[in-house]
């Protein structure tokens, strides 16, 4: 990502490795779920580096003003409530995948942990990421891999990416409410049991 923003060839090298880098991890999934190698470590260092990897590139494209600034603060507040609630999951016995998972609904599976939903999901920021990065390298900079463009021609690209930017995040958020919804009955007895504790402390003392 830090090639970003060093020239319109170093621009389309970086949308080359951000492209090469979700295809890699595409495949790392794959391998791992086919050959049953799938653990509850691997899932969250899993999550872990997709967290880093979409908070860094909206955070540079919202920077640079190609994206709302709200948009990267969606993602990061999506990511910290998500990943909070399957930790109180995890503490109380709940695993993310078979019959012990933390979602119990066929929809909510489906909606999370299925293959075309996890598929739909990264080609969406896949193809975020590369059309910020096209159009950073085709219309903006000192050097620019087109001639001119028109007024309409440039509102027109701008319409196409704020529109794919906020259907990534979109579908970001959709796909995390079956997850904020399992997760409410795990905060909700957390703080019974926290206010069970004092209750009990309180009553001891």
């Amino acid at each position: 990502m830090s090639l970003f923003g060093h020239g319109a060839w170093m621009n389309l090298l970086a949308v080359v490795l951000t492209v090469t880098s979700i295809a890699l991890d595409a495949l790392d999934g794959h391998l791992v779920r086919t050959r049953k190698m799938a653990t509850p470590v691997g899932a969250q260092i899993d999550i872990l580096g997709d967290r880093v990897i979409e908070n860094m590139y909206f955070t540079y494209f919202a920077v640079v003003g190609m994206v709302s600034l709200w948009l990267p603060m969606l993602f990061f507040a999506r990511g910290a409530v998500t990943d909070f609630l399957r930790g109180l999951a995890m503490r109380a016995g709940h695993s993310g995948w078979g019959a012990n998972a933390m979602l119990q609904t066929w929809w909510g599976r489906a909606l999370v942990g299925s293959r075309w939903s996890r598929g739909v999901y990264a080609a969406l920021k896949c193809a975020c990421f590369c059309y910020l990065g096209l159009e950073l390298a085709l219309t903006r900079g000192p050097v620019l891999l087109v001639g001119p463009m028109t007024v309409d021609a440039h509102a027109a690209i701008r319409v196409g990416a704020h529109v794919l930017a906020w259907l990534t995040g979109g579908f970001c958020v959709v796909r995390g409410l079956p997850v904020l919804l399992a997760g409410w009955k795990f905060f909700a007895g957390s703080l019974a049991g926290g206010n069970s504790g004092r209750v009990t402390r309180g009553n001891a003392a």
